[in-house]
């Protein structure tokens, strides 16, 4: 039987998507450090002395990283984070250069110096940190399922994904779990919302991925679209850079745990998805060490 979706993840999704219609700042004011000092050579102190940063970001999921038509910063939870990271380098909002990023170029990017880092949704996992650099988790969410609205008592979790085409974006965790471990029939696509649309079309019968996420989507369309199941994965979500340097990560982790301890964290969260109403969850635990 698919579950009802809760009165507060309900809210959350109608959030999401009124900071996807609206143009305005959808988030709080951030710190910006004046004149910080870092250790010469090291990345922070060419990005502090530049004045400028090339952030990798979402410009398609609502509440999280969302750019709304016309604006020039994107809006929700990653890009609040983004905002603390660029303050501490004394870098201000609208001296961001804001890069959208899908889920399939994250690594690329990092590798080849198209963005500085990454602030995409984007979990941590064993794999990515072969590659490049992640830190945290800063936010820790869950995988569900989005059908259409005639499908929910067919298709009520990961346990029915056997044979049925399943969208999620190319080169995400969310592929990769229903395709291995419930044998859904993979049909990647490079955006959240190219993947919506396929599933409207009838194209696709699922598309997977974190719930909050999805939630923005169902409210976008609630007679025709619904989110069913209990999360069954965890996503862990960190800030990418380039591997090997050390210094960055000790950087990233030493921030993302002040913002946890001095109120920035929280007041990022609840500009954006805690204006739902639901209420601001305890921030996750750093992994042990800097995992560079």
């Amino acid at each position: 039987m698919a579950l009802k979706k809760t009165k507060a993840f309900a809210t959350m999704a109608a959030l999401a998507l009124t900071l996807a219609a609206c143009g305005g700042d959808s988030g709080g004011d951030v710190d910006v450090a004046d004149s910080p000092e870092f250790d010469s050579g090291t990345t922070m102190a060419e990005l502090a002395d530049s004045g400028n940063i090339t952030i990798g970001v979402k410009f398609d999921q609502p509440g999280i990283g969302f750019m709304p038509p016309g604006a020039d910063i994107p809006e929700g939870f990653d890009i609040e984070m983004a905002k603390i990271v660029a303050g501490k380098l004394g870098i201000a909002p609208e001296d961001v250069t804001w890069k959208e990023t899908v889920s399939d170029n994250r690594e690329p990017f990092l590798e080849n110096g198209t963005v500085d880092i990454v602030v995409a949704s984007y979990s941590i996992t064993d794999d990515r940190r072969g590659v490049v650099g992640q830190a945290g988790p800063y936010y820790v969410t869950g995988q569900q399922l989005l059908v259409r609205e005639e499908d929910k008592d067919k298709i009520t979790g990961p346990d029915d994904l056997e044979g049925v085409k399943t969208c999620s974006v190319t080169g995400s965790t969310s592929i990769k779990t229903v395709t291995e471990e419930y044998g859904a029939e993979p049909v990647p696509f490079d955006t959240y919302s190219a993947c919506v649309t396929q599933l409207e079309n009838g194209s696709v019968d699922v598309v997977t991925t974190d719930g909050s996420i999805l939630l923005g989507y169902a409210a976008e369309a609630p007679d025709e679209l619904e989110v069913v199941g209990d999360t069954f994965s965890e996503e862990r979500y960190g800030v990418g850079f380039s591997k090997g340097d050390n210094d960055m990560c000790t950087f990233l982790h030493d921030t993302i745990q002040e913002s946890f301890e001095d109120g920035s964290w929280a007041k990022a969260f609840e500009s954006t998805l805690g204006k739902s109403g639901v209420d601001t969850p305890e921030p996750p635990k750093l992994d042990e060490g800097c995992k560079a």
